[in-house]
């Protein structure tokens, strides 16, 4: 399928020629700075003015031991910062969101599209008007005053009466903590609410000691009862409605969801992180909904957070999981943040239980249920895009992959701070530092949604990079054949059409970006719709025997109707 749809390959010469490992997992920098905002990270303009003069060699542009100056809009105020703490499950966001309602103005900063869907969601029905702002999607609504955005999206220059920022704990994220510490320290509200772990407490009480704000903490406990159950699952034919049975690769969420409707006593709901976030909610909203089929969940560790969902039970299949560079146990904090999802208060599983499907399993689960998370130590830190502009003046043969390098290398930090994993970001500047690109540009490629790992998300934007780099236009004909877009057969053709989901999602997200040079984001849009509901198509007959529902068939005519609509405009 991807040869159809992708024209052409990488050359040789495109290729990455030193091994680099991934510690993560990628789209992890779907971020940051918007140009027009650069101002606020305190590099001022008249810098540029001796950026080749002698004078610019006196600044120590890897000095980041002061981050609370690079954010003046904020420190003009004297923010009132309310930490909202507790396990999952307890209200804090809720009490939080609330504020936010009551508010004249204000944001909310979450760590998935997801959370910031529902949140827009809530707001709007609340008669609250509330823009939605991701990386990939932009919906306005009249005389909103309220945003609901991704953590990255956070615009940190401008005032505003409330925002908030959840999951705070992910301040600490090796890839993703710096959009944390930015929006803690850049959002200029008279009220900003943290919610989140209480792990994060002593570290955000000591970033905020030079801010000038003040800051109190409300801790709250569980609203709903969660179980540890004393003996594993056994065998699947114990499992029962409501049931979420949590394993970490995409191969054994297919094997168990098999293994499980091989019984003939339930269907099974998926979802996992490379499924389109579009998918992943209509495949929680099945298991949600008593009148579908779909009455057991498998699934990764994507339900941690951003998903309301129906569970009684949860039950790991494994409590290791491969992070990218190793094998290892699951941590505390992450065994808490999954096993919390059962028993949704006010759900009609209002007392959660947890288990193991093996008995070697159930010491670990106990007692990491039984700790407390690990008290966070530092918080993620990057360069701002003016900084490494700087930097690079000083060393200008260099390209920006040799740019990041040094800098980070020579970057001098505070005890409170690490520098964020961005072997991402020198992947992507490996494959395109060759392009006649500004540095600018070379950037923005490099902190794109691209998984580097993923051989047709790359092809995708190396093919992107260098049609701009050549005209100036990058036009998805050039690059995407539509009507080739078919209902998998394999899970091998089904990864594949998630990889050109992600090449679709990073058009869209360069068109925001790059509006005159990526023209077909409508295109790309609807593209993607057609790629979320064949992979639908797909889930829905995987594991299967009983024969297709009419809505199933409803949703294959509509398939076919946006098919044929999308290749009249060719």
């Amino acid at each position: 399928m991807a040869s159809l749809l992708f024209r052409r390959r990488l050359s040789p010469a495109a290729t990455i020629s030193r091994k680099i490992f991934l510690n993560g997992g990628g789209n992890s920098y779907v971020l940051l700075w918007n140009m027009k905002a650069e101002a606020s990270f305190g590099i001022c303009n008249c810098l540029r003015q001796f950026s080749h003069s002698a004078a610019a060699r006196k600044v120590d542009f890897t000095d980041l031991t002061h981050p609370h100056t690079w954010y003046p809009i904020a420190r003009k105020k004297c923010r009132n910062v309310f930490l909202h703490v507790g396990p999952t499950n307890s209200g804090k966001t809720y009490y939080a969101l609330k504020q936010l309602e009551s508010s004249s103005s204000g944001v909310y900063c979450g760590p998935l599209r997801l959370l910031a869907w529902e949140v827009a969601k809530r707001l709007n029905k609340s008669n609250v008007p509330c823009d939605l702002i991701t990386g990939q999607e932009r919906e306005e609504v009249e005389d909103a005053r309220h945003k609901s955005v991704t953590v990255e999206m956070a615009d940190v220059s401008s005032d505003c009466d409330c925002a908030i920022i959840d999951e705070i704990q992910m301040i600490g994220c090796r890839s993703r903590g710096f959009s944390f510490t930015r929006a803690l320290l850049g959002l200029a509200a008279n009220e900003l609410h943290l919610c989140g772990d209480a792990a994060a407490v002593p570290l955000v009480q000591e970033i905020l000691k030079v801010t000038g704000d003040t800051v109190k903490v409300q801790y709250y406990e569980r609203l709903s009862p969660l179980v540890p159950l004393k003996v594993p699952l056994g065998s699947f034919s114990n499992i029962r409605t409501g049931d979420c049975v949590v394993t970490f690769s995409r191969t054994e969420i297919y094997k168990m969801k098999k293994k499980i409707e091989a019984g003939g006593r339930h269907r099974c709901s998926v979802v996992y992180g490379s499924l389109p976030p579009e998918t992943r909610t209509r495949q929680a909203t099945m298991f949600n909904d008593a009148s579908s089929n779909s009455d057991v969940l498998v699934a990764s560790d994507a339900i941690g957070m951003g998903l309301n969902l129906n569970i009684s039970r949860i039950i790991f299949s494994t409590l290791k999981k491969f992070d990218g560079v190793e094998l290892r146990d699951l941590t505390v904090p992450e065994i808490k943040q999954i096993a919390g999802r059962a028993g949704r208060y006010k759900s009609k599983f209002p007392v959660g239980e947890v288990t193991c499907l093996d008995a070697d399993d159930l010491p670990l689960l106990h007692s990491s249920l039984d700790s407390p998370s690990p008290v966070l130590e530092r918080a993620g830190l990057f360069p701002s895009f003016d900084l490494l502009y700087m930097y690079s003046r000083l060393h200008p043969t260099h390209g920006l992959h040799e740019i990041l390098e040094h800098f980070l290398d020579n970057a001098k930090l505070s005890e409170h701070y690490f520098i964020a994993n961005c072997d991402e970001l020198l992947k992507v500047a490996a494959v395109i530092d060759t392009l006649p690109l500004s540095l600018h540009d070379k950037y923005l490629f490099c902190i794109s949604p691209v998984d580097m790992d993923d051989d047709i998300s790359s092809q995708g934007l190396t093919q992107f990079a260098t049609n701009y780099s050549k005209n100036g236009l990058v036009q998805l004909r050039e690059i995407f054949t539509p009507g080739t877009l078919k209902v998998p057969k394999s899970h091998t053709a089904l990864k594949e059409l998630e990889s050109i989901h992600k090449v679709l999602d990073l058009y869209v997200w360069l068109s925001y970006r790059l509006d005159e040079s990526f023209r077909d984001r409508e295109l790309a849009s609807s593209q993607k719709a057609i790629c979320s509901m064949l992979i639908e198509e797909f889930l829905e007959t995987v594991g299967w025997q009983k024969p297709r529902t009419k809505s199933l068939t409803q949703n294959s005519r509509l398939i076919s109707l946006i098919s044929r609509e999308m290749r009249q405009q060719f």
